[in-house]
């Protein structure tokens, strides 16, 4: 997605917002997408489109905050298959965007560092004068639960879906830069293939799908 894309993309979603009737106490905008599709991008581009006319008017409520903890997933095996469905804390990202659509409390929510590979606890500000959010993350419009009893409160949904082989490119190019090389590079694409097929394959139907 070259900033020309990106630019418009957001924009197009943001008249969709300014458009579509909220379904809770605020604006509830869904962005899920496969590893690399460009979902986080888009998403903070949005919102800062949003906050160009009104400070703090969006907010981002990114999903990678719920990763469980690296010791978490050590004790049960699956820091191999970091990013996949098991690993985060989902049910805990649901309830939290469950209160913020039904209250409008200053409500704290953690972010994710990269290049600590871990969640930062209270990194985000959600206060009473936030009106639209915007939730991202790969599995929001996943065919099961928890991700099933959210539908109700999203008031617009949005799918972005390149094709595996984008993706993929996208993913060697990342992983490149984080110094993975080998069998290194070759294990992490392979959790990460696998976690494109679950969004790509198991995902349901978004009001926008981008391509």
């Amino acid at each position: 997605m070259d900033h020309q894309s990106l630019n418009e993309q957001a924009d197009a979603l943001c008249a969709l917002v300014l458009r579509t009737p909220q379904r809770g106490a605020r604006f509830l905008l869904a962005i899920a997408g496969p590893p690399a599709s460009g979902k986080s991008s888009l998403a903070e581009r949005v919102v800062e489109t949003l906050n160009r006319d009104a400070l703090h008017r969006a907010a981002l409520v990114p999903m990678d905050g719920f990763h469980l903890d690296n010791p978490i997933l050590d004790e049960r095996g699956l820091r191999w298959r970091k990013g996949a469905p098991e690993t985060f804390n989902s049910r805990g990202y649901c309830r939290l965007l469950s209160e913020l659509v039904s209250e409008r409390e200053e409500v704290f929510a953690p972010r994710f560092d990269r290049d600590l590979d871990a969640a930062v606890a209270n990194a985000i500000r959600i206060g009473p004068e936030t009106d639209i959010l915007v939730a991202e993350g790969n599995y929001l419009l996943l065919d099961e639960e928890p991700w099933t009893l959210m539908r109700e409160h999203f008031s617009a949904s949005v799918l972005l879906a390149p094709s595996r082989e984008t993706l993929r490119q996208r993913l060697e190019a990342r992983w490149y830069t984080y110094g993975l090389k080998g069998a290194k590079l070759a294990a992490q694409l392979e959790s990460d293939m696998a976690n494109i097929d679950t969004v790509l394959e198991r995902s349901t139907k978004a009001d926008v799908t981008l391509r």
